[in-house]
């Protein structure tokens, strides 16, 4: 893939499905930010793949619900690794549990990361790709967005919004040579399904079933889409979801 000579910012990086894509990216040959809020496991991840990679990697702590923290970590990402061209919005959290029986302070927790989190990063480095004539945004939504999941209205609703934006970007950015392309995986063995089981083994159960190639996805498998859409074999893509999901949904 055209990679060469990118540089990624990857949010949520430190594990999971973000662990899986900066790996994808720096073995496809681009410098990669490892962006997370745990920075110990970040720089785990940022040794592996400098050593197991030709590429350049850095780990930077990042708290996406605070715009701050994001321009912090652009402005440190760039000074280490160059302009940023491709931006991952991957970080997410979820509370499993009925809607009536959440918390406001969930709500906006869910909210801050998951939604409050793609809008600051394109915000921060939007300008930025426009000034350099353009750059490619992948976000990370879900299926949850796309045919609902019980005990997630609130995370539903917020990767909603990651399409929702996504489309709307992908407009503004098309003049500029921005792409801007979502991804949306189905359930994948990743800490957030684990709470699903952790929850009601019998509804963890039931999303298998619900997949037509019944099972769950790995997080290495929703890595390639990711990099194809980050890459310039994807130059006259943009505005689109791409379910990774098994066949959950096929609209």
């Amino acid at each position: 893939m055209a990679l060469h000579g990118k540089t990624a910012f990857v949010t949520g990086a430190a594990r999971g499905i973000g662990a899986a894509i900066a790996t994808r990216l720096a073995t496809e040959g681009a410098a990669v930010a490892v962006c997370d809020l745990d920075m110990s496991t970040a720089q785990v991840l940022a040794a592996e793949l400098s050593s197991s990679t030709d590429a350049r990697v850095c780990a930077l702590e990042l708290d996406v619900s605070s715009r701050a923290s994001v321009v912090d970590a652009v402005d440190e990402a760039e000074a280490s690794l160059g302009a940023i061209d491709v931006l991952v919005n991957n970080a997410g959290i979820d509370v499993i549990k009925p809607f009536v029986e959440s918390t406001e302070d969930e709500w906006d927790r869910i909210i801050a990361v998951n939604l409050r989190g793609p809008i600051n990063t394109c915000h921060v480095l939007f300008p930025r790709m426009t000034e350099r004539g353009g750059g490619a945004i992948v976000n990370i939504s879900s299926e949850a967005a796309r045919v609902g999941s019980s005990g997630e209205a609130v995370y539903s609703a917020a990767k909603g919004g990651v399409i929702a934006l996504t489309k709307t970007l992908a407009r503004e950015g098309a003049r500029y040579g921005i792409r801007v392309n979502c991804v949306s995986p189905g359930p994948t063995d990743t800490a957030l399904l684990a709470q699903v089981n952790d929850v009601n083994p019998k509804l963890y159960e039931a999303l298998a079933r619900s997949i037509p190639m019944r099972r769950v996805a790995q997080p290495e498998e929703i890595a390639p889409m990711v990099a194809f859409l980050a890459s310039d074999d994807a130059g006259f893509v943009t505005g689109q979801t791409v379910s990774v999901s098994g066949g959950m949904s096929m609209a």
